[in-house]
């Protein structure tokens, strides 16, 4: 069960390197062998597919890396009237925060899906592969925000997760 855990954060790592290898290469060819290429009259290679799968990598990242944030209440928040509150009403708060990021984590799951259905017959221009990859972010993620909201809700919170006890 832990390894379920560990796994979103162990794609996360492993498309970061993935992105910046991509870049590298795209980097490395555009500035490095296109002069050599144009210097020796030869046709140049063809690497126009790196900005394709550096948007693709970089949508999985972001609705991979919210979902993450979600699970470990790593996303900005601002206690001004809820040290205020009592446990209880601090804690029905807390519930209902959590289950809107839940309902907006199935809306992005839900509109996602519909987006993968309708593009999934159409290609991207350079590699040529089906666009419903692009959009299965939205569905991975979405479907993860909810589950990782949906078990904050049942988990307690407490005062260590305010920022009034953070200590600098």
């Amino acid at each position: 069960m832990r390894i379920l855990g560990l796994l979103p954060k162990l794609v996360l790592g492993a498309l970061v390197l993935f992105a910046i290898g991509v870049m590298l290469w795209g980097v490395f060819m555009r500035y490095i062998m296109l002069p050599i290429t144009d210097w020796l009259d030869m046709d140049p290679f063809n690497f126009f597919w790196v900005e394709e799968v550096g948007e693709t990598t970089l949508a999985w990242l972001t609705l991979i890396g919210a979902a993450i944030a979600v699970r470990e209440r790593s996303h900005f928040a601002l206690d001004v009237l809820t040290h205020r509150m009592s446990a209880n009403a601090r804690a029905v708060l807390h519930a209902a925060h959590n289950l809107i990021i839940a309902a907006f984590g199935g809306l992005i799951a839900w509109v996602g899906w519909g987006l993968v259905k309708l593009n999934i017959s159409l290609t991207s221009p350079a590699l040529e592969i089906s666009l419903g990859w692009l959009y299965g972010c939205l569905v991975a993620g979405g479907i993860l925000m909810a589950l990782y909201a949906l078990d904050a809700v049942r988990r307690p919170y407490g005062p260590e997760h305010s920022f009034a006890n953070v200590r600098e």
